[in-house]
């Protein structure tokens, strides 16, 4: 019998559901194939501090060290042994990375590799290396730039001061070069899909975007984001609901893995969570899982992919 408690009476919270609720047996996600492969290079290292970041990524956050080039082609080996389809480099920001056109040349050898960015960092040079990199291979070579508004008055209540001026030139740089990024838009306060969808294609046509593309995002009540507004509330939801096959085959522990610098682990959502960490070996790391973490109603009830 599900245990179902009101968000009135529990504390707002994140992390591993208590041992009392997981003996409820929270449910099971099969793994699938390696379809994703998420690669954390520069770890909690970013330059910006977002309060909405579900890892408490900034400047000064080293709880996740940055991974070695070494490391990193460590990982891209194995995954390629274990048949993955694509590549995610992450972070942090991963443009903070001395090593990162080697590892993405690295990474273009074996699989399509998107870069997950806040944009801040590509300047002349970072688009000339994303032009130079995606001649050379037959794979592709996306860019997710996040963006929390088309207005500073939206996207820099989350994201900092400045941060809008400053990703809409990176924006208007990469149109200029004939790149189409996604733009991935977190739903914080004020930002509806429904609604907001068609301001920001037209934001991005605006700045030059031949193939304005965007995602919208579920917000992860995690981090730094469980301090700015709250954590989960109920615990027991997960217990509770049915776990449908066409949202498990979603799911991206289904069909996915997160590498960081400390080891492997079910989603790149859970890096923090030592309870969460699979082990040192990717191919070890390929079984099911039980959504034991509330951070799992997220991707289980929202979804996590939204829509392009």
């Amino acid at each position: 019998m599900a245990i179902l408690r009101s968000p009135s009476r529990v504390p707002a919270r994140t992390g591993p559901v208590p041992e009392g609720l997981v003996q409820l047996r929270m449910p099971e996600v099969r793994f699938r194939f390696l379809d994703a492969l998420w690669i954390q290079v520069t770890g909690t290292r970013c330059n910006i501090a977002c309060r909405h970041c579900f890892s408490s990524c900034g400047p000064k956050a080293d709880q996740i060290p940055m991974m070695s080039a070494g490391q990193v082609d460590e990982a891209l080996e194995e995954g390629r042994s274990l048949g993955m389809r694509q590549v995610y480099f992450t972070g942090g920001e991963p443009f903070l990375h001395p090593d990162l056109p080697r590892m993405v040349r690295a990474a273009l050898r074996l699989a399509p590799l998107t870069i997950v960015t806040n944009g801040l960092l590509i300047d002349d040079r970072a688009v000339e290396m994303i032009l130079e990199e995606s001649r050379r291979t037959r794979y592709s070579l996306d860019l997710r730039v996040s963006l929390d508004g088309t207005t500073a008055e939206e996207n820099d209540r989350v994201r900092g001061r400045g941060t809008f001026e400053k990703v809409s030139e990176t924006l208007r740089r990469l149109g200029r070069a004939g790149l189409s990024p996604l733009v991935a838009v977190v739903e914080h306060e004020g930002i509806v899909r429904a609604e907001a969808r068609e301001r920001f294609l037209q934001f991005l046509r605006d700045l030059g975007i031949a193939r304005p593309r965007v995602q919208f995002q579920s917000l992860f009540r995690m981090g730094r984001e469980m301090r700015r507004t709250h954590g989960y509330h109920d615990l027991g939801v997960l217990a509770s609901a049915p776990l449908l096959s066409e949202v498990e085959s979603r799911l991206p522990c289904a069909t996915g893995r997160a590498v960081t610098s400390q080891g492997v682990y079910t989603c790149p959502m859970l890096v923090e969570h030592q309870s969460a960490r699979l082990g040192d070996a990717l191919a070890k790391s390929l079984h099911p899982i039980r959504m034991n973490w509330d951070t799992c109603q997220t991707c289980m009830l929202d979804g996590l992919h939204g829509s392009n």
